[in-house]
């Protein structure tokens, strides 16, 4: 069996939208470029399906990670989400020491991770150090490029 994999519930269900969307539709697809390329003679010095063979590789690839993720992942549940400490699902608005700087992040699964829409990993430096801490809370956090302290200001059910 793999690692668990900690999943949000939309998390979840975005993986299960891909894998059926690529086992349905996007594998047809490719069948049908596999097919077309065939058509074109040797096969040997053919681009079109050499390039085909890649994609069809790269979707079965695919399409068994999500198959790992499903299997190997772990919905998060609403009764784990309290929202009296930070928890994967919720987020939590932070306060640099340093600086005063406000800063909202969602704890999420490693799948999910976005940096750019505010969602970090719950395995990322920031949201392990956050995981399990309380409003009030000064949290201690490692990273690359030096030691963020961090003060908990509020935990939301996003």
């Amino acid at each position: 069996m793999g690692e668990e994999i900690l999943l949000t519930q939309e998390g979840y269900d975005k993986i299960v939208e891909e894998h059926e969307y690529l086992v349905s539709v996007r594998r047809a697809e490719v069948s049908e470029l596999l097919k077309e390329a065939k058509s074109y003679g040797d096969l040997a010095e053919n681009a079109e399906y050499d390039a085909a063979k890649n994609e069809q590789a790269e979707l079965e690839d695919r399409i068994l990670k999500l198959e790992a993720m499903m299997r190997n992942g772990k919905v998060v549940s609403g009764h784990e989400l309290t929202g009296d400490k930070v928890n994967l699902g919720l987020g939590v608005t932070v306060k640099d020491v340093r600086t005063e700087e406000l800063m909202h992040f969602m704890i999420v699964g490693i799948t999910e991770a976005d940096p750019f829409e505010g969602k970090i990993s719950n395995q990322s430096p920031i949201g392990k150090a956050l995981l399990g801490h309380k409003v009030g809370d000064v949290v201690e956090i490692h990273t690359e490029s030096g030691v963020l302290n961090y003060k908990i200001m509020e935990i939301t059910k996003d």
